[in-house]
């Protein structure tokens, strides 16, 4: 569909990418990945046509088309919600109108004239056209979508230019799926979704019939969406297969491979440049040393550029709190007549890292704020426990900064124990660098002030957090050190995430805000979505009834069923296992075929020892296999 050829582009002096050959073929389900900066955006740019490469070209199938969607920026005004996608289908529109006016031609003309005729030809090749493209399901196919996204019905009658810019880049969203150009291109599509509108969309993209290609740092997002990864590194483009996991082992095994390519490199090159430099002056050795001249000269150095350094830390470990950290007790809020939250009972121990999850609305950030204290309880009563000192950290988190204050010096001031050195690798991880950190903060936009918040808790935390959508704005890298800190943490945290990979990694329990109730689940996000896929009883704290135990008969009839997403990924093992397995036999019979004759006694030596390894390793993977086979076997 489009091709890129040899392409290459700039951004002012810095050289993002050269040489770049890739073919974006029909279906194709690309995750674009690369450190900040590398040019993941203005790879989409040029692929849909609104920048051109400095170098090589791009050439496209005659018919195709590409939609774009940035990261933020577009704003809507001047139509409804619903009447904004339905702008979508304009050209059905107009043939659905064609149609209604040859109908009333055709009822005033004699059917017998030539006229009638030629109408009726118009009106059946209409026709066909309008129902082959689902003209009589548009209205539905837009209903479908912005239900998916998030707008409740409610919301389909108002004007697009009352929504917020996040709202706004969901109704973009919107009208490029239902647009289906033949190549989506989508940057950061999740940044403006919660839950649940990120799980429809990850269904709808499984569906999609035909290419994208789309910029996400949702490890979960970009797992289940995508079939290829293209990386741009060290200003090329690298092409793996698979989903983002799979990416970054294969990503490890090329670079460990480069890595010992340019050690290798490098020892010859040593030894050239020590010959030549040692017998340069002697005549003897002129032709020697000119053939090694040439060698050196010939050789295509091997580049690695720095890697990002990994940024380990812990955090200042806060003072303990009681047992019971937090307590809600038929606590009901209220806004007017909106009633949000009602009768609603839980406990909160130390030690905890709870999710709280539910539709936008649901009342999330509310729970957050009355457990933070911010916001008055309209019934009820909450018990804070002994020595809990909760720390808010809100969505609009930056509103408590001192605007004339720089970043480094401010960050110094909250946590004076640490070097400067370290305060600076900190920021880098929040994409702050360089001279950024002397910026102030008033000057920062409301993403980098939110960033800089959560780097300052994360110096100086108290024993119960309270964080209300943490994830946003952060990359991949600044996600990860959030996450080791937090599981390194021995305070206790309630956290409101739209990350799934986040949440799995973390929460020990989740809470569902949904209808004003708040239903306590056991485990992780996964846990939570096979009990509600399940439709299991979730164990809700507080609860006077003990569970009931089943009967031998009832357990015999109902065998332990596992997760569905870690049964997929038990699949997955044993495939790749059975691959090791292959592979394995194969070098073993290879070596046994190269013992069977005698080259010399350290040759067979040698051979013996890697022979001697690839059965035990052999062995290893068997029983590994067996114990996956059996309880795959009991599971399915």
């Amino acid at each position: 569909m489009i091709q890129l050829s040899g392409v290459a582009k700039r951004f002012g002096h810095k050289l993002l990418f050269e040489g770049a050959d890739w073919m974006v073929g029909p279906k194709d389900r690309v995750g674009l990945v690369g450190a900040n900066g590398t040019g993941k955006t203005t790879m989409l740019l040029m692929l849909a046509g609104a920048e051109e490469p400095d170098a090589g070209a791009i050439s496209r199938m005659r018919g195709i088309g590409a939609g774009y969607l940035p990261q933020e920026g577009l704003r809507l005004s001047g139509r409804t919600v619903f009447g904004e996608c339905m702008s979508v289908f304009a050209d059905l529109r107009a043939i659905e109108e064609e149609l209604e006016a040859l109908t009333r031609s055709m009822a005033e003309l004699d059917s017998a004239t030539p006229e009638y005729r030629q109408v009726s030809e118009r009106f059946h090749a209409l026709d066909s056209e309008f129902r082959n493209r689902d003209g009589y399901a548009i209205e539905a196919q837009v209903g479908i979508v912005i239900s998916g996204l998030g707008f409740p019905k409610e919301d389909w009658t108002r004007r697009t230019e009352e929504f917020s810019g996040g709202w706004q880049m969901r109704i973009a969203l919107a009208k490029l799926l239902l647009e289906k150009p033949n190549l989506l291109l989508l940057d950061e599509p999740t940044n403006h979704l919660d839950l649940e509108a990120r799980n429809w969309l990850e269904d709808y993209l499984s569906t999609y019939p035909h290419s994208y290609v789309l910029v996400s740092h949702d490890r979960y997002f970009l797992d289940v969406t995508v079939s290829k990864i293209v990386e741009i590194w060290n200003r090329r483009l690298h092409f793996y297969s698979g989903n983002y996991a799979k990416y970054v082992d294969q990503r490890n095994q090329r670079r460990a491979q480069l890595e010992a390519a340019y050690r290798n490199q490098q020892e010859r090159i040593e030894q050239l440049e020590a010959f030549i430099s040692r017998f340069r002056y002697q005549a003897t050795k002129a032709r020697q040393v000119q053939s090694r001249v040439k060698e050196l000269e010939k050789i295509d150095r091997i580049e690695i550029p720095p890697e990002e350094k990994a940024i380990h830390f812990k955090f200042p470990q806060p003072k303990p709190s009681g047992r019971i950290v937090a307590e809600f007790v038929n606590v009901s809020k209220s806004f007017g007549s909106n009633r949000v939250l009602a009768d609603v009972n839980f406990l909160i121990e130390r030690g905890d890292r709870i999710a709280l999850v539910g539709v936008n609305g649901a009342g999330k950030s509310t729970l957050m704020k009355l457990l933070a204290g911010v916001e008055p309880l309209t019934t009820g009563e909450y018990r804070l426990g002994h020595n809990a000192t909760p720390n808010y950290f809100a969505q609009d988190q930056y509103r408590e900064l001192d605007p004339n204050s720089a970043l480094l010096n401010e960050l110094s001031e909250v946590a004076p124990k640490w070097t400067l050195t370290e305060l600076r690798n900190l920021l880098g991880c929040f994409l702050f660098s360089d001279d950024d950190v002397y910026k102030r903060i008033g000057v920062l936009s409301g993403g980098e002030r939110n960033r800089y918040a959560l780097a300052r808790l994360l110096v100086a935390p108290s024993n119960f957090l309270l964080l209300d959508e943490p994830t946003n704005h952060l990359d991949m890298r600044a996600k990860d050190v959030l996450l080791n800190a937090l599981e390194g943490y021995t305070g206790t945290v309630v956290f409101v995430s739209h990350d799934r990979y986040f949440i799995d990694k973390l929460a020990m329990r989740i809470f569902e805000v949904a209808g004003g109730v708040v239903t306590v689940f056991p485990g992780n996000y996964e846990d939570y979505v096979w009990r509600k896929e399940n439709r299991d009883a979730p164990e809700i704290e507080g609860s006077d009834e003990p569970a009931a135990e089943p009967s031998p008969i009832e357990a015999a009839a109902k065998p332990k069923r596992l997760n569905p997403i870690l049964l997929r990924k038990l699949r997955d093992r044993c495939s790749a296992l059975e691959t090791e397995i292959a592979r394995a036999e194969t070098e073993i019979a290879h070596y046994e075929r190269e013992l069977a004759v005698f080259r010399n006694a350290d040759e067979t030596k040698r051979l013996g020892l890697l022979l001697s390894e690839r059965r035990r390793e052999l062995d290893s993977l068997m029983a590994e296999w067996e114990e996956a086979s059996t309880a795959l076997a009991e599971s399915e």
